[in-house]
């Protein structure tokens, strides 16, 4: 997670004490919340919560064991998940292979309980301590045990190993392997929901079907396979040998859930692009996740913005899925003039790679910095533009969580392009909601911060956010830290200035609305608020009204526009630990790769 470093220095209680007519007072806040510092976003890791485990990627840096299947988990990288609470270590493949709930750190855990009750099971380990002559791992938390003399403790029936601090994390399931038990158990479950239905399936059949002939069993993953007619759940839980998916008579295949129906084709088109095919001028960005280049297409001089995503960062941060869902909906964006648009995907064994169109006007932060703010003609126009982009992603049941000044960009003719998917949700329908605590600080809105389930309400907060920032050039929310921040956000008004006209005024309180559902953009319909009364949208969305303010640029590869930190260093790409890469799993990226038709055409150009 990113750290956030505010430059506010007092809450917004302070100003909001101040009188709206004392112009002074109003002069010196400007002064004092000025926007004139970029703020990274930050988002919650991901947990994945299975029989009470709170699984979360982890780094290991040592080398562990999985404590489901007992094999080396491979990589230097988050290549495992581990337990926030009682620290068992496993495979990602193994995690809904775990049939032991999470003791905690409680010595008297309900695991216990849940098995006599339940699978009739109640086998506690006899651990002694032991002393081990040659290095050893625990088989609960995966990392070596530690010491020359009484290393750890060894179980005399089962001859498990542990340390002394996980003894009383460990589950109660002496002798059984999780492994074998998830599929036994799977299997039986999958028998007695077949029973409960059997009149149902056989509907449409020539007959009944016998309890023991061979026919389909859903795998503790969801995963579809075949089961042999020599193999009985009572084989399974007797321990009789069937390794699974190699001995089944149908193929295994992997589970792959249906990607949305993007401009995504299923296979790459020739031609396939590769970094050689560029010529890196300039770096446009920097972030812990890569960096972001200035790029000329050599065979036709064409230049194009490449972002250079570190594989190992992108793992690490357990960040794969996010990766999926900016390329997915990049490409999407091909349907409307208001989103940044992507060319093509390609990857090498230590970067992924984004080719988009590149933007030369620079961001909208960078230009309220040169004039602290806009004039109203010139925010009601970005605004709308913004609008029109926003509700393009809503309409696909797209979040996009992560509305900024510096996600805004600006293309030669002066028009907005909305940049930076990586926040995303996607498959948000009209009553669908979500939980995740993303966005940038200044920008989040109440509910994320309550801890509650939101919908597409919370990028009307952002861009409330945004268009007070735009029209009066500070944030309208303040603290010496994020969580006087938050708390300035949860309740605090903003304050406005006397000479901020009446409409202006009326369409920002409108998008403070604490309640999601109340929020005009979620209530309402915003285009026809009196702020925007001048604006022909039938135009707008034609992208036929002529903008406010075209940026000065001398050649396509300006980058004049761009902050002077970025541009004047040398663009190469990050070396990356050769250890950590050779560890990297690459299938996690199989489907990374793709080239958009339009790309072909430019590239014969």
């Amino acid at each position: 997670m990113e750290t956030l470093h505010l430059n506010n220095s007092h809450s917004t209680k302070d100003a909001a004490g101040q009188s709206n007519g004392d112009q002074e007072s109003e002069r010196e806040r400007e002064g004092l919340f000025t926007l004139h510092q970029r703020r990274g976003a930050i988002k919650q890791a991901k947990v994945h919560v299975v029989k009470c485990h709170e699984f979360s990627a982890t780094f290991f840096p040592q080398p562990t064991f999985c404590s489901v299947c007992k094999e080396f988990v491979w990589g230097l990288n988050k290549q495992g998940y581990q337990c926030r609470q009682c620290n068992a270590a496993i495979h990602k493949k193994c995690i809904d292979k775990v049939i032991a709930k999470c003791t905690g750190s409680a010595i008297n855990s309900k695991e216990t309980m849940i098995h006599k009750e339940r699978f009739k099971i109640d086998m506690p380990h006899r651990f002694k301590v032991y002393n081990y002559k040659s290095p050893t791992f625990c088989e609960h938390c995966g990392t070596l045990l530690w010491g020359l003399a009484k290393q750890g403790l060894k179980c005399e029936e089962c001859n498990m190993n542990v340390h002394h601090k996980c003894q009383k994390k460990v589950a109660n399931l002496c002798g059984v392997n999780q492994k074998l038990m998830a599929e036994a158990l799977a299997i039986i479950e999958t028998k007695q929901q077949a029973r409960s239905t059997r009149d149902a399936d056989i509907i449409g059949r020539e007959g009944p079907v016998s309890e023991d002939q061979p026919g389909m069993v859903r795998a503790p993953s969801g995963l579809v396979m075949g089961l042999p007619p020599t193999v009985t759940p009572a084989n399974k839980v007797l321990g009789i040998s069937w390794e699974g998916p190699g001995n089944v008579n149908t193929p295994f295949t992997e589970a792959v859930s249906e990607e949305p129906l993007y401009a995504v084709p299923r296979k790459d088109p020739q031609p396939k692009f590769t970094i050689e095919d560029f010529v890196l001028h300039k770096m446009l960005g920097k972030g812990s996740f890569g960096k972001v280049f200035l790029a000329e297409l050599k065979k036709t001089g064409r230049f194009f913005a490449v972002k250079a995503l570190k594989k190992d960062v992108v793992l690490m941060d357990d960040d794969v899925e996010c990766t999926m869902v900016e390329r997915r909906v990049l490409s999407l964006a091909w349907e409307n003039p208001y989103l940044t648009h992507l060319y093509c995907t390609f990857q090498t064994k230590e970067n992924l790679f984004f080719v988009m169109e590149y933007l030369n006007g620079g961001d909208l932060m960078f230009h309220i910095q040169n004039c602290h703010k806009f004039d109203v003609h010139r925010a009601t126009f970005y605004a709308a533009e913004i609008i029109c982009g926003l509700q393009f992603l809503h309409s696909k049941g797209i979040i996009y969580r992560d509305l900024k000044l510096d996600n805004v960009l600006l293309d030669s003719d002066g028009h907005i392009k909305i940049a930076d998917f990586g926040m995303c949700k996607e498959n948000m329908q009209e009553d669908s909601r979500t939980s995740t605590f993303c966005g940038t600080p200044d920008y989040i809105a109440p509910e994320i911060l309550l801890g509650q389930k939101y919908s597409s309400s919370v990028d009307w907060w952002s861009f409330g956010v945004l268009l007070y920032e735009m029209l009066i050039g500070q944030s309208p929310f303040h603290g010496r830290d994020e969580e006087e921040l938050f708390q300035s956000i949860r309740t605090d008004n903003p304050v406005y200035p006397s000479w901020l006209n009446k409409t202006a005024k009326d369409i920002l309180i409108k998008l403070f609305v604490r309640e999601p559902e109340e929020r005009l953009g979620v209530k309402g319909n915003i285009r026809q608020h009196n702020f925007f009364s001048n604006l022909d949208w039938n135009a707008l969305e034609q992208r036929q009204v002529s903008p406010p303010f075209r940026p000065t640029l001398t050649s396509p590869s300006d980058c004049s526009n761009f902050d002077k930190e970025f541009i004047n260093e040398k663009p190469r790409l990050s070396c990356a630990d050769r250890t950590l890469i050779n560890s990297v799993d690459q299938t996690m990226f199989r489907n990374f790769s793709f080239v958009n038709p339009g790309m072909t055409r430019l590239a014969t150009r």
